[in-house]
């Protein structure tokens, strides 16, 4: 019997895998794999969450105004080049649909987010990646891989899996070097994180070029992941086009009742922001103690990479992690397969972690 036919290129995609959820069970469980907030959503957040229960009948505001007007409010842009979407995943994808097609390729870095291959894979492109230098992005390594068929470059800054990013000075410099008619996407997820001063979100580059966008998520410091918010700031055109593609009603209304709320509260944020440094960097320590090596990181976790040895190798540790309860990413989809992907979590996760770790690796471990 004939069955329908997909269209060239999408069986050969393989699906992406999130993070391991916890098993069920009564044991306790410390999810470590999804780098999701600390501390959850913030308490205002929740509670717009829930007043608005008696409105789930009705559709939501399909160009979420309310919500574009209050992030344009809090971050200084302008809310009609807001595009908001089911995480910045859909903004991502949006984009791809919108600017790429059969035969074209996208560029981004050799372990950068993998959501930008899978969506160039789905419109008939080829992904391209760029070497890196010490797991950071390598801007000349990425405008090398640039041709004519390049359709849009995608840059994670801080990079997810690694933890890495590059200045404001570099990432001008990226798009100095593009030709007008490549799409220069800065996926700052992470950008909440970032304290460091020699960093931009992007934001600038939109406002001075017609070929940036920048996204952005409420799922990290937010602790909104479950409502799936995210948003693009694009030039005029881009927004134009992106609106045109996007589901009429794609984000959902209580999503954007907790995040109008979540903005509200910059408190949680700040203290969601310390809690993240304070307990990375003491991980940092204590992993530097155990002897492993790892990679500095700006994000909410840390990308640890484990030696060749009998029962201390990553997909053994990963194994003997998860028997005991706590869940860290596997890093072979993005060709660290020695790596594990750490999320920072609460502080008795991190003791637990470090707990187990110690078995492995502390003075007399097996």
């Amino acid at each position: 019997m004939t069955a329908p036919t997909p269209r060239p290129g999408i069986l050969d995609i393989k699906a992406y895998v999130p993070g391991a959820a916890a098993p069920p069970g009564d044991e306790e469980t410390h999810k470590l794999s999804s780098n999701e907030s600390a501390l959850g959503a913030s308490p205002k957040a929740m509670d717009a969450f829930q007043n608005v229960s008696e409105e789930l009948f009705l559709y939501p505001d399909g160009g979420a105004s309310v919500l574009r007007e209050k992030i344009g409010e809090t971050y200084g842009l302008n809310p009609a080049q807001i595009v908001c979407g089911a995480g910045s995943d859909e903004i991502l994808q949006l984009l791809t649909r919108g600017y790429v097609g059969e035969g074209d390729n996208i560029v981004q870095s050799d372990h950068g987010f993998l959501v930008y291959a899978l969506a160039a894979k789905s419109c008939g492109a080829e992904p391209r990646f760029a070497p890196e230098k010490n797991l950071t992005t390598d801007v000349d390594a990425m405008l090398d891989m640039v041709d004519e068929r390049t359709r849009i470059l995608f840059i994670a800054n801080p990079n997810n899996p690694t933890g890495t990013y590059i200045p404001a000075s570099e990432l001008r410099r990226l798009r100095e070097a593009l030709r007008e008619d490549v799409i220069l996407v800065v996926d700052a997820a992470y950008a909440e994180y970032m304290e460091e001063p020699d960093y931009k979100d992007g934001a600038d580059l939109v406002d001075d070029f017609n070929n940036v966008v920048m996204t952005r998520t409420f799922s990290k410091v937010y602790g909104l992941a479950a409502l799936r918010i995210g948003w693009g700031y694009c030039p005029p055109a881009i927004a134009d086009v992106l609106n045109r593609i996007r589901g009429p009603f794609n984000v959902n209304l209580p999503a954007i009742a907790a995040g109008v709320a979540a903005l509200e509260d910059q408190d949680f944020v700040e203290k969601n922001r310390t809690h993240n440094r304070e307990q990375r960097d003491w991980l940092a320590q204590q992993l530097g103690g155990l002897g492993l090596d790892f990679t500095p990181s700006f994000g909410n976790f840390i990308l640890v990479k484990f030696p060749d040895a009998p029962g201390k190798t990553a997909d053994e540790v990963r194994a003997f992690l998860k028997s005991k309860g706590v869940m860290v990413r596997e890093m072979g989809p993005y060709k660290l397969g020695d790596h594990l992907r750490i999320s920072i979590g609460t502080e008795k996760s991190n003791r637990r972690l470090v707990e187990l770790l110690s078995e492995k690796f502390g003075d007399g471990g097996s």
